[in-house]
């Protein structure tokens, strides 16, 4: 409820303005609005930024800023010694400590003496920067990731130019609030400016980045324009059968603005039905898809094995979050490759492509894509919370440098055979139903070759 997801995203693209190359990674707390100010209610936001190449967003940290005890108990042991720590002294109180489960405030027991501390007033300040502009106390105090903000433009040299530029896009229908915001961005920085306790500021110049256009973008973003570009390339229309699940769900929200190039979103009932329908999408001639993480993966493997069995081309991501069941929802672990290889019945091979940064994941929907429809099979992409969740700059490819994928369907009745191989890829040929002559029958029963009748033998098999 401080407004971290906001203040980190902004500077995050003020940094990346700037020309620094960044990771980040969104750290969201798992339950349904966990109350704010105890441990399971932590909203974070992790940010790695640097004049060379960066690769993930680290496990240690520089800098760290508190709002409350809690944030501080969970975050504390990644901080290095020495390190700086700016803490909200206003949110202290007996009973912040309580909701956080601690019994003496830290700033007090001297365990952090082995950290540079800050004890800033952020609600007073920010309540004294805000008053005179006639708004309630409770709107004065969510200004007050802002005023932190401020401090965090003057501790690394940042403008605030373009979070200005923001505020007034987001706020411009409410002046009141615009300048409020506004305000106390000023008012943190010219709090650094005006006091004695900070006395060092730090300088992070520009990556040498390979010249091009770039843009700040997340994996999920990243997926999803690599599979509308894959359509594109392939001439043929876009389908996203998919059930919400988190970390996956962003791809569906973003695929769902993209109706312009004819893209259809369709949130299905359940994991099942999402990704039967995007085979009966792919069966009718789409570029077809469906995203999950490991619970709706586990879901959906039967019908894997129909696309399988069928020789149909689908493409499944599995945006990889932490624990078996249920598990870790807003938490991230490697732990589906096993079951991407292996977790089907019987003999169902299926390629899997892991992406290995947020903007990698657009080359890797493309390359997903191209082998799903020249062989006529599934393909699996790997992902994670990192990556999904996190951003980094990435240069914009042009379009014409990318290469087509053709796509030919199957019309000629004579001698056709649904599943008669195409010498050189070995894939069946793809007949659209309703081709006249034509005739495909989708089953999960075990096919003879060629012919595609029910057939049992074992040599068959």
């Amino acid at each position: 409820g401080d407004g971290m997801q906001i203040t980190g995203s902004q500077f995050t693209n003020t940094v990346a303005l700037y020309g620094n190359d960044i990771a980040t990674f969104p750290d969201y707390p798992a339950e349904i609005r966990a109350p704010a100010g105890t441990i399971p209610g932590v909203s974070g936001f992790q940010l790695h930024f640097s004049s060379n190449e960066v690769f993930t967003p680290g496990d240690a940290i520089d800098a760290l800023i508190a709002m409350n005890p809690a944030a501080l108990k969970v975050n504390i042991g990644d901080l290095k010694a020495n390190g700086i720590l700016i803490v909200n002294s206003d949110s202290f109180k007996e009973s912040d400590l309580r909701k956080a489960q601690v019994t003496v405030s830290p700033l007090e027991d001297h365990s952090l003496d082995k950290y540079r501390v800050f004890a800033v007033e952020l609600q007073k300040l920010t309540r004294a920067a805000l008053q005179h502009l006639g708004i309630d106390a409770k709107a004065m105090d969510r200004c007050k990731n802002f005023f932190a903000l401020g401090m965090c433009y003057w501790l690394y040299n940042r403008s605030t130019e373009p979070t200005n530029r923001w505020i007034e896009q987001k706020f411009g229908k409410k002046p009141l609030l615009m300048e409020a915001n506004k305000l106390a961005l000023k008012a943190g920085y010219s709090y650094c400016e005006a006091t004695e306790a900070f006395q060092i500021s730090y300088e992070i110049p520009p990556a040498q980045l390979t010249p091009g256009i770039y843009r700040n973008v997340s994996g999920n973003q990243a997926l999803a324009m690599g599979f509308v570009a894959a359509a594109q390339k392939a001439g043929l229309s876009l389908f996203l059968g998919s059930y919400p699940i988190t970390p996956a769900s962003d791809i569906l929200h973003e695929l769902s603005q993209y109706k312009n190039f004819g893209v259809i979103t369709f949130q299905a009932e359940d994991e099942i039905a999402a990704v039967t329908s995007a085979i009966g999408a792919s069966y009718s001639g789409c570029l077809a898809i469906t995203t999950t993480s490991g619970p709706g993966m586990a879901l959906k493997t039967e019908a894997m094995g129909l696309a399988v069995a069928t020789e149909i081309p689908l493409v499944i991501c599995d945006i990889q979050r932490g624990g078996p069941s249920t598990g870790l929802p807003t938490k991230t672990e490697q732990a589906d490759l096993l079951q991407a290889l292996f977790g089907r019945n019987s003999e169902a091979p299926i390629p899997v492509l892991a992406a290995s940064t947020p903007g990698d994941c657009f080359w890797v929907a493309l390359e997903a894509s191209r082998i799903a429809l020249k062989y006529m099979i599934p393909v699996i992409v790997l992902s994670d919370g990192y990556l999904a969740n996190g951003a980094e700059p990435w240069r914009i490819p042009k379009a014409e440098d990318i290469p087509p994928i053709p796509v030919k369907f199957a019309t000629d009745p004579v001698g056709f055979m649904p599943y008669k191989r195409d010498p050189e890829t070995l894939a069946r040929p793809w007949a659209l139903p309703g081709t006249p002559g034509l005739e495909h029958r989708i089953g999960g029963l075990e096919k003879q070759d060629g012919t595609g009748n029910v057939n049992y033998e074992p040599l068959n098999h």
